[in-house]
């Protein structure tokens, strides 16, 4: 079977995206695995469907590269307004180059998401310098999204502890201790606050804290250096996918755990530097959390699949 897709990164996050209005994935799991492989497949970190949806705009389900489906991811639901607004297959996303935003709703597996489209790039932090001084007509640069807020119910993030929460609280992996704090964003997640986190040996310590019992359902870990008010660094080992150029809910859950943790302020517009770039978020002061990040478009093709 042949499949027509076009991939897209956000901050170098990248998935291999397929137009669901036009096209049928019968197998999403066995053709996430076989088409982000970046030695046999196209290469990705997972696999998104953009899918018709009933209740908004389109629907997003996200696979990751081991198959896995994921709830939800910041990254790639900016490519898919980006997707949607240059296209037109939303009607009111084509709305005309005197409207330099527009708003859409995607439907997750973690709820309806709200994006604010923005086509001027002058009106964007997160395109690159460069790109600021161009006009790429009706091209998305930027897209914000209202991500939801941010959970630390213990028992929503899911993590098996009998208190209510696990703010700056010690977990044991393999003999070392680490101070962790777990939040949803919509994804497990738990943050990390470290000194260095270049000296992070993250290929051996992210599998063990994804599969670590305290997690049922795995989890996301984000190892967070504190820069300044302003400013953050963040490497993230993602369940399924392992060390990603970037994550949307990980840069959220990194925001607000620094936020609980009185690291950072409210109501602020943090950036937080990932491998592939840069995110902006904003902890709103009942823990709703915004994310800027850039949209790209890679390039297309089409894909001979082998799943059955």
């Amino acid at each position: 079977m042949q499949i027509s897709f076009i991939k897209m990164h956000g901050a170098g996050n990248d998935y291999i995206y397929v137009d669901c209005f036009k096209n049928e994935v019968e197998k999403p799991a066995e053709t996430a695995i076989q088409i982000s492989d970046r030695h046999f497949g196209v290469g990705a970190d997972g696999l998104v469907l953009i899918l018709p949806s009933e209740i908004a705009d389109c629907k997003m389900r996200i696979f990751n590269a081991d198959g896995s489906e994921a709830q939800m991811c910041g990254n790639a639901i900016r490519c898919v307004g980006k997707y949607l607004y240059e296209t037109g297959i939303v009607p009111h996303c084509h709305c005309g180059l005197d409207q330099q935003s527009n708003v859409l709703q995607v439907e997750t597996l973690s709820g309806i998401k709200t994006l604010k489209i923005v086509v001027s790039p002058s009106l964007s932090r997160c395109a690159p310098s460069e790109i600021k001084t161009q006009t790429i007509e009706n091209k998305v640069e930027c897209v914000e999204v209202a991500m939801g807020k941010a959970d630390f119910t213990a028992k929503n993030v899911p993590i098996l502890v009998k208190s209510d929460t696990y703010i700056n609280m010690p977990l044991d992996i393999d003999g070392e201790k680490y101070n962790i704090t777990a939040v949803s964003t919509g994804n497990p997640h738990c943050v990390v606050f470290c000194e260095n986190i270049d000296e992070i040996p993250i290929e051996i310590v992210g599998k063990k804290f994804e599969h670590h019992a305290f997690f049922s359902e795995r989890v996301n870990t984000e190892f967070v250096q504190i820069i300044d008010k302003q400013t953050v660094k963040m490497r993230v080992w993602e369940r399924g996918s392992g060390e990603t150029m970037a994550c949307g809910t990980g840069a959220c859950a990194s925001v607000a755990a620094a936020v609980k943790n009185s690291l950072l302020d409210f109501d602020t517009e943090i950036c937080v530097k990932v491998l592939g770039g840069e995110l902006f978020i904003t902890c709103k002061n009942n823990f709703e959390m915004i994310m800027k990040g850039n949209a790209v478009e890679v390039f297309r093709g089409t894909f001979c699949t082998s799943a059955k």
